[in-house]
């Protein structure tokens, strides 16, 4: 670095001993661990996917920065914990980060700066978002199959969609007060998919749409399912699709094009007068059982009912709860339109239905740890962006994740796991011949570190 403190700073009484503190002029990173993200980008090649569908029009004299470089640089540093552009200005000489993307670590020239990453997040047109976002998902479902190569081909994908609130405070195109929500936000729309019976959702779309939706569609929802479902068929041509999302999706255009493309789905519904008459029986007795037992009481059942909008009559589960706390009771009745086969009863159903509530864990982590609300641009295009360098980002992290042999790591939220295994103070030592990366022996992680870099293709020394 080229503008370090030269003081010292002195605590003669605070601790036990004197303690004195300089800042070192040796070429050091709190971001060793940050290593890993380029081995785990390597073996997926996702910024390369997500370069290659930018338009550089720039006069090929004056790059000093390619867009490959520019790419890495930007999502390297949001899944090491820097989020803004802002950041790229004190972070443009990290020697690690020089490493990922590609440049010598102390002798290569310094990364983008933020004005550069600016030009560059706003230079995005739609047609590329569209191009990106569709090599994002490929990329993604791509690693899933080669993943499960050799072993049971997944029998069963579910597909979750659900939207988010992300707040603005600035003049940010096409941000809109939402009256459900208070507030003027962004409704960005995140898409998982998960196979057989596992817990863990992969976010493979994030779909930014304005703070208001009209109550007769949902932007961006068959957009996004017309580009992801032949990319899942082609590469998983033996499984069966499920769809599952809240009552926002209920609707009859939706149903229609699921139906038509042969997927099995579960959705909410919102109640009405018909639906608390069809469930009026069951909700009788749970009352009734509940005031017997003076405790919460859950009972389920099912129909057939056909909205004023649809075609034909659909089948129809519907959840008759009763909620007791603190003396008090309520009501709590739940419905799901769903076409799934008869072997799932009512019960059935809404379990199969409420494994949909997962989502709001992968979400949190992308909005707490990945910054899929840091949407500040003016343009409405390269916020959209942002949701893509985000999603890029987390797929990185979810991909180390898969390398741990730790349960408790394996499992564990975006920020602990940057935390144990990215964040890591490291000495950089250049040479002709080599880079030495020094971390310390005291690392309480550096086992499994070291057994997760052996497991993306290091080798052993």
């Amino acid at each position: 670095m080229h503008n370090l403190p030269q003081q010292t700073v002195l605590f003669p009484d605070l601790f036990s001993k004197p303690i004195s503190v300089s800042f070192s002029k040796e070429h050091l990173s709190s971001n060793g661990g940050s290593l890993l993200l380029k081995a785990a980008d390597r073996s997926m090649g996702l910024t390369r996917a997500i370069a290659e569908t930018f338009l550089d029009e720039r006069q090929p004299e004056k790059i000093r920065h390619e867009i490959l470089d520019l790419t890495r640089q930007r999502i390297f540093s949001l899944a090491s914990g820097y989020p803004d552009c802002n950041d790229a200005d004190q972070l443009k000489q990290d020697p690690i980060l020089k490493l990922l993307c590609g440049r010598a670590p102390i002798t290569g020239d310094d990364l983008g700066s933020q004005p550069t990453l600016s030009r560059l997040e706003n230079s995005a047109t739609r047609g590329q978002l569209l191009s990106m976002s569709s090599r994002v998902a490929e990329v993604i479902l791509r690693r899933q199959a080669q993943r499960r190569q050799g072993q049971r081909c997944p029998r069963r994908i579910i597909i979750d969609l659900d939207p988010t609130c992300d707040p603005t405070y600035g003049a940010q195109q096409m941000t809109l007060f939402n009256g459900y929500y208070d507030t003027w936000c962004y409704l960005p729309l995140v898409l998982t998919v998960s196979f057989d019976g596992e817990r863990r959702k992969y976010p493979i779309a994030a779909i930014l749409r304005p703070g208001t939706i009209k109550r007769k569609e949902v932007k961006g929802t068959l957009s996004v399912l017309r580009r992801v479902i032949p990319t899942l068929r082609r590469l998983f041509p033996s499984a069966r699709l499920y769809f599952r999302a809240d009552a926002e999706f209920a609707k009859p255009w939706l149903l229609k094009y699921l139906e038509e493309e042969d997927i099995t789905y579960a959705i909410s519904i919102a109640s009405n007068s018909v639906l608390k008459e069809l469930s009026s029986d069951r909700m009788k007795q749970a009352r009734n059982i509940s005031c017997i037992l003076d405790e919460s009481v859950t009972l389920h059942g099912e129909g057939i009912y056909q909205a004023g909008s649809w075609p034909h009559p659909r089948r129809l589960a519907y959840k008759a709860e009763v909620l007791v706390k603190d003396g008090d009771r309520r009501d709590n009745a739940r419905y799901v339109v769903t076409n799934l086969p008869g072997n799932y009863g009512p019960q059935g159903i809404f379990t199969f239905y409420y494994g949909h509530s997962v989502m709001e864990n992968t979400i949190k982590d992308l909005k707490n740890d990945l910054a899929l609300d840091r949407t500040s641009c003016c343009s409405f295009a390269a916020n959209q962006l942002r949701l893509i360098w985000s999603l890029a980002a987390f797929t990185l992290m979810h991909s180390l994740q898969e390398h741990i042999d730790d349960r408790e790591l394996a499992k564990a939220t975006m920020h602990t796991l940057r935390a144990r295994l990215l964040k890591i103070a490291v000495l950089v030592r250049e040479s002709t011949r080599r880079i030495v990366c020094s971390f310390t022996a005291h690392h309480p992680w550096s086992a499994i570190w070291l057994r997760c870099a052996l497991s993306l293709g290091a080798a052993s020394g």
